[in-house]
């Protein structure tokens, strides 16, 4: 334990995240077991309902991952060798990955300092002929500022394809993300607002990528298991495509239809808590609390602060590791894409191609923030947060 550090941490580790799972989803969970059917059905059918209201989109396909919608959602838009798709560096893997396996490009475009999301300026400067889709990232739940981005998309001729991992409940002026472009796919990882396990979410107003979605991710089979051996189902199918195995149980939808019930009150808690950290860390020189447009409903998937590393005299590894021996879980979001080995090789990128990725990087800390998180919790994380920083307070500063 380091000097400044208090000599009885003996409190309960506080982790970074936890799902809440109530009564209801493991009733719902039992159901699903006892009735025999665990594949993708009528609790698939009931959690898509339910997520075409919550977003507004005329159709939503539940999916066995975030990361398998945005595969098949660039399929389905017609991306593949020879095109480009623009997105940021600051974001999980999993956004340039599915780019790759589209058998696309991926061209990286830097971010705004003043909310962490893609540059729409940036964006129009890598856009050539071979261009053909955006995937925009709602980074921490702050929405995209989505009429820039259509517009260009519009004047381009472009699809707009939103990784909306961390956007499940936030507002756009207004309207929810989920029906506002060519599609948006939401992950349901433990982490998130809303959690089935494993799984995700992909919404559209386009009927046609809608149903080659729904296709690809059963195989490229007509019809799927319900229609096949559910009462009054038909044996008989035909292979439509070379799909995948993307699809969704029933099981993971049995606990989505009450952990979707439950967003609203998940996500007053988090803006609860967003707001609390806000008014804790307000006059600390030391970090800049996360930036929130005025046009937007923030999801507060994350709650990102930046360490101010010229005002200390410590790194950010150095400060994640006195939170933990503080017995506080902390997560970084995200290694910018061009700093990882795999991507610096395969794209020809690295470090400094992308300078207001970087600058924000360098002091990224994600504190908890999850609806079972109570108050206490969170003036002990912002206590210890202050501490450290205090200690460890550049002279003069």
């Amino acid at each position: 334990m380091t000097e400044s550090s208090p000599a009885a941490a003996v409190e309960p580790f506080l982790p970074f995240a936890q799902p809440e799972i109530g009564q209801e989803e493991i009733d719902e969970v039992v159901d699903t077991l006892r009735s025999g059917w665990l594949t993708g059905g009528p609790k698939v059918q009931a959690f898509e309902e339910g997520f075409r209201d919550v977003t507004g989109a005329s159709h939503a396909v539940a999916l066995s991952s975030c990361t398998a919608g945005m595969h098949l959602a660039l399929l389905a838009a017609g991306i593949g060798p020879g095109d480009e798709v623009i997105t940021t560096p600051l974001t999980f893997a999993a956004t340039v990955n599915v780019i790759l396996h589209a058998g696309a490009t991926p061209v990286l475009a830097d971010v705004r300092e003043d909310d962490y999301n893609i540059d729409v300026d940036e964006i129009e400067r890598k856009i050539t002929p071979r261009t053909k889709a955006l995937l925009p990232v709602h980074y921490g739940g702050q929405p995209c500022r989505m009429d820039e981005l259509q517009a260009l998309a519009d004047r381009h001729k472009l699809r707009v394809i939103e990784d909306a991992a961390h956007a499940i409940g936030a507002r756009y002026r207004g309207q929810p993300i989920g029906a506002l472009t060519d599609a948006a796919v939401f992950s349901f990882y433990p982490i998130k607002a809303i959690t089935t396990g494993q799984g995700g979410m992909l919404t559209t107003n386009d009927a046609d990528l809608a149903n080659q979605v729904r296709l690809l991710s059963l195989h490229g089979l007509s019809k799927n298991a319900w229609n096949r051996y559910s009462k009054g189902g038909s044996a008989e199918y035909q292979v439509l495509a070379p799909g995948f195995n993307y699809a969704m149980t029933d099981i993971q939808a049995a606990l989505g239809i009450h952990q979707l019930k439950r967003l609203e009150a998940f996500q007053a808690r988090r803006t609860h808590i967003a707001n609390q950290y806000n008014a804790l860390f307000a006059g600390v020189p030391e970090l800049i609390r996360p930036p929130m447009r005025d046009e937007i409903v923030h999801a507060w998937h994350l709650y990102p602060i930046r360490l101010q590393l010229d005002r200390l005299t410590i790194d950010r590894a150095h400060f994640i590791e006195e939170l933990r021996e503080r017995g506080i879980g902390t997560s970084v979001h995200f290694i910018p894409i061009h700093l990882h080995p795999y991507y610096r090789k395969a794209l020809s990128l690295g470090p400094g191609d992308f300078p207001v990725t970087e600058a924000i990087y360098e002091g990224l800390i994600s504190l908890p923030i999850y609806p079972r998180m109570e108050d206490a919790g969170v003036e002990r994380v912002a206590a210890a947060v202050r501490e450290i920083a205090e200690a460890h307070r550049r002279p003069g500063r």
